[in-house]
């Protein structure tokens, strides 16, 4: 029954009981019936018009708002993600890059299982298992000093699995050398034939043993072969040090006093230390020396007579020399020590003149060996050196005097033959493959991880470097973009000094020294300054000769330039550009980039800037600031609220997945988390200003600039550096926090995180 209907009835039936006061004829009735209906149902109608018309109106002012809703945020949002159309970017080193993402995977396809699997090949796979990284930073148990050292002798580093900024900078030197130019300057030219002469792999195996038998003959021979003509022990130990690059006895190499480097001098000195010893020592925490332990002298002995057996010496001749070698070795590493110890005892950094040196240990001719060594230098007795393990350096001479007076074993020449299988293990790399393998398997008999294999092309980049320093570091100078370079530095670095505004700071007299530091400090580019032209380079290898199919004469010219660059060192007062550099550091005040860090598929002139901030942006932020959170560390209290709440995001999602990850995270971690999330945001804020100040950029593969800047952050996210083992989750997962903020990323590009206690919140 309609609702008209009703009010009808309810209207006759209170006309019937009224009570009449006159009569009224039924026509008349008919009439006052009529009329009241008319008046009753004309306000219904009218209610429903108006109704309509309410709902009319409503309904157009919100499409209204919703229109004009969508056209602000889509405007908003395409100002932040340069949605709009983009003009692609045609340069063969953006095809190239272009095909490089193609190659890699999209990580907003499926964002989530994206950023929960960890870098290289499980990523994305069903077997891929979430793992979480080491706590703590590994220590670092050398000082400066000794790091120094290892990084001359480490010259066959084991491959990464990943491609780290060292290995993209190694094959980017590569393919220096491996260009076909012949018009290259003659020191060019011979720079890239001694890096082929190393990837000829098919000579040095036919050389065999023969080019180092024939450098024994020039050296006056050895007893093992039967012909030695006794050559002096101090003139050929000074050989052996100045040609070869060998030092049996003690180890040289150039640094700063550690006092007067407080002090701003850059002075550097000679410093003597204890040697690599070829015999494997242990060190005895009780009787606090070292001793060889038979089950490791038993493989040590095997080494040593496959050596002189390769080098043609009968078994029968060759055990008195080995034994003598042995014995030799042994009573040498009792006399050495471990750093940690000499640390405790005081015994590093020792000064004292050359004069004085000669007086405590008399059996080696100091001033001479040191001439020849640093020759065309002129050394005299009261120059200063510094010993790093007095001790062993005074026991040493004992124990070469008193084998030099030995006349029974004055005819075998054991400590030539201690020199010549020093110079053997200083040659080895430029020698056939049946060296390497002996000591191969010597390293496994002591029980060493089998490392991978080094490919031959990146060895032979790392040995071209060691002595052709200043030619590589001339190339890659002419092929970097330094304004470039110098434009993204000063604009990450103007990015990172306003990140640090934003901070919570313990009290303003904190914020002020922190502030007073990162304001004095001048960031540039690092370049070298002693090398400006072909002509200077050409000169300088003037007396150089390099062979096609001679590896191992190159090889040895190769340690000549390696003795000279570091006697270079006692006059240079800056700090020469070190090629193989690729993270920045701290020299008085400035904050110097090296030139290794601007290279593909990082960075190129060409690329867009989404895709050069996005990467090497980022590891320039990264590495800013880890050079200095330790003040900022200790003086701010946002670091923990920002690590816990992209940890708390983190969790948010594991836990969606179904994931166990409910762990607290070590301050180490927090500070780690704080400083490659802060770095991303650095990087992207010095994106959009160098945006404002230059608008327009190109792209590739049609992407919006904020989604190609994250996806080139997401390529180096794995980049291997000293603190990936403190970073709890998958650097790209920071893009999903990022993208938490709506007006930054749209909606396809974010990760979708469950909110879950403060974890809603943007960090």
């Amino acid at each position: 029954m309609s609702e008209t209907t009703v009010e009808l009835e309810l209207l006759v039936q209170s006309l019937s009981q009224r009570e009449p006061e006159r009569e009224l004829q039924p026509q008349q009735q008919q009439q006052l019936l009529e009329s009241n209906l008319e008046h009753q149902v004309k306000p219904v109608w009218i209610k429903l018009q108006r109704l309509l018309l309410f709902l009319l109106g409503f309904s157009l002012c919100s499409a209204i708002l919703g229109l004009i809703y969508y056209m602000h945020h889509n405007l908003h949002t395409e100002s932040n993600n340069n949605v709009t159309p983009v003009t692609p970017c045609l340069s063969p080193a953006c095809q190239w890059a272009a095909a490089r993402l193609s190659m890699s995977t999209d990580p907003f396809t499926q964002p989530c299982d994206y950023f929960m699997f960890t870098c290289g090949a499980d990523r994305l796979s069903a077997e891929g298992e979430e793992r979480y990284r080491g706590q703590d930073i590994p220590g670092h148990s050398q000082n400066q000093m000794e790091k120094r050292q290892n990084e001359e002798r480490e010259h066959r580093p084991t491959e990464d699995k990943l491609m780290s900024r060292k290995t993209a900078l190694l094959q980017y030197l590569r393919q220096i050398l491996e260009t076909n130019d012949s018009s290259g300057s003659s020191a060019v030219q011979k720079t890239r034939e001694f890096y082929h002469s190393c990837l000829d792999a098919r000579s040095i195996e036919a050389a065999g043993a023969e080019p180092f038998l024939t450098l024994i003959q020039k050296l006056g021979g050895w007893a093992v072969s039967g012909q030695w003509n006794k050559t002096d022990f101090n003139s050929t130990l000074g050989l052996l040090m100045r040609d070869f690059a060998t030092f049996p006895f003690f180890n040289l190499y150039v640094g700063k006093d550690p006092n007067e480097t407080a002090r701003g001098t850059t002075k550097r000195y000679i410093q003597i230390d204890q040697p690599d010893l070829l015999i494997p020592i242990e060190w005895n925490s009780k009787t606090e020396k070292s001793e060889a332990k038979t089950e490791t002298l038993r493989p040590f002995l095997a080494s040593c007579q496959g050596y002189l057996a390769l080098l043609g010496s009968p078994q029968s001749r060759s055990m008195i020399h080995v034994g003598m070698f042995i014995s030799l070795s042994s009573e040498l590493a009792v006399a050495a020590s471990p750093l940690r110890y000499r640390l405790a005892k005081g015994q590093l950094h020792q000064r004292m003149t050359i004069k004085e040196l000669q007086r405590q240990a008399p059996a080696i001719d100091w001033l001479g060996c040191l001439q020849a060594v640093f020759h065309p230098l002129s050394l005299s007795e009261d120059d200063h050196v510094f010993l790093h393990n007095l001790p062993y350096i005074v026991q040493m001479s004992r124990i070469i005097n008193k084998w030099l007076n030995k006349h029974e074993l004055s005819r075998s020449g054991p400590l030539h033959t201690y020199m010549v299988l020093n110079l053997l293990h200083t040659l080895m790399p430029a020698m056939d493959s049946r060296f390497s393998e002996t000591a191969k398997n010597f390293s496994e008999a002591l029980g060493n991880a089998d490392e991978q294999q080094v490919p031959r092309w990146k060895y032979c980049v790392l040995e071209t470097e060691r002595g052709f320093d200043s030619v590589l570091t001339h190339l890659l100078s002419e092929r970097t973009a330094h304004t470039e370079a110098e434009k993204m530095i000063a604009d990450v670095f103007s990015s990172f000094k306003s990140k640090l505004h934003e901070l919570k700071w313990i009290d303003r007299k904190s914020f002020r020294l922190v502030m007073k530091k990162v304001y004095s400090l001048i960031p540039r580019l690092w370049t070298s300054g002693e090398i400006s032209d072909a002509d200077e380079l050409d000169l300088l290898l003037s007396e150089v000769t390099v062979s096609n199919h001679s590896y191992f004469s190159n090889y040895i010219q190769l340690l000549s330039l390696w003795q000279k660059r570091r006697s270079k060192l006692l006059t240079t007062q800056s700090e020469t550009a070190d090629i193989l550099s690729v993270t920045p550091f701290l020299l008085g005040n400035e904050l110097l980039f090296p030139m290794g860090m601007f290279i593909p598929p990082l960075f190129h002139p060409s690329y867009p800037k989404a895709l050069n901030y996005g990467a090497a942006g980022f590891l320039i932020a990264k590495d800013i600031f880890h050079l200095l959170v330790p003040e900022i560390y200790s003086h701010s209290e946002t670091v923990h609220a920002v690590g816990e709440c992209v940890w708390a995001h983190y969790l948010s999602v594991t836990e969606k997945a179904g994931r166990d990850g409910a762990f607290s995270l070590s301050a180490t971690q927090q500070q780690e988390v704080w400083v490659q999330y802060s770095a991303l945001q650095v990087a992207l804020q010095a994106y959009h200003q160098s945006l404002s100040h230059h608008p327009g950029d190109t792209s590739l593969s049609g992407l919006s600039h904020t989604r190609l800047f994250l996806t080139s952050f997401s390529q180096v996210n794995c980049d291997a550096d000293p603190y990936h083992e403190s970073m709890p989750l998958e650097p790209s997962f920071l893009i999903a926090v990022i993208c938490a903020k709506s007006n930054l990323c749209s909606m396809s590009l974010q990760c979708s995180i469950k909110p879950q206690g403060n974890s809603s919140q943007t960090c």
